[in-house]
């Protein structure tokens, strides 16, 4: 149903155009990047990313059946060593593909490169505590909410909690074995 592809230049203005306003931006990029979107701000998002030696891989999302691009992901913090990543970034950008399954489709890609590809043993991201249908979907998926960091951004006048999750290698095959997953 989807395909992750490496991210590219050609894909900045399609990303810029999903990213409508300085509230979706710090929800989607947190505080790296400034409103509005721009190529520069883009431009030194992927400088590092998607080569062999990378801590970062930065994802546009292809859907199959549509033939279109639908969204956007990163692994970030990639960490060898300790054999954990962060996920980042997660958005289905197109308004007409949200509540089709897109979201969940999206993590089990990433998660099958983060831990049968990368053979990294963990893997995080954070969520703000009001996107409750993300939370939902990152807990079907696997992952484990660990904590929320009070008040850790600042928009306008509020502040937003983020909800803080991880999943593990053994967790991931244990939801990819029960569902029957996508494994080969």
């Amino acid at each position: 149903m989807v395909e992750l592809q490496y991210f590219e230049r050609s894909d900045f203005q399609q990303l810029i155009e999903w990213i409508q306003s300085p509230k979706f931006l710090l929800q989607w990029g947190g505080p790296r990047f400034n409103y509005p979107l721009d190529d520069k701000q883009l431009e030194q998002y992927i400088a590092e990313a998607n080569r062999p030696d990378s801590n970062i891989l930065v994802f546009r999302v292809y859907h199959s059946y549509s033939d279109k691009i639908v969204g956007h992901i990163s692994l970030g913090q990639i960490d060898m060593k300790n054999q954990s990543a962060r996920i980042g970034k997660v958005l289905v950008g197109d308004p007409s593909m949200r509540g089709q399954g897109i979201g969940q489709s999206m993590m089990k890609a990433i998660l099958k490169i983060a831990f049968e590809n990368l053979q990294l043993h963990r893997v995080s991201l954070g969520v703000f505590n009001f996107n409750q249908s993300a939370i939902a979907m990152y807990e079907k998926v696997g992952f484990t909410k660990e904590g929320v960091l009070r008040d850790a951004r600042k928009i306008g006048n509020d502040y937003w909690d983020l909800c803080e999750m991880s999943i593990l290698a053994h967790e991931w095959k244990y939801v990819e074995n029960r569902s029957g997953g996508c494994r080969r």
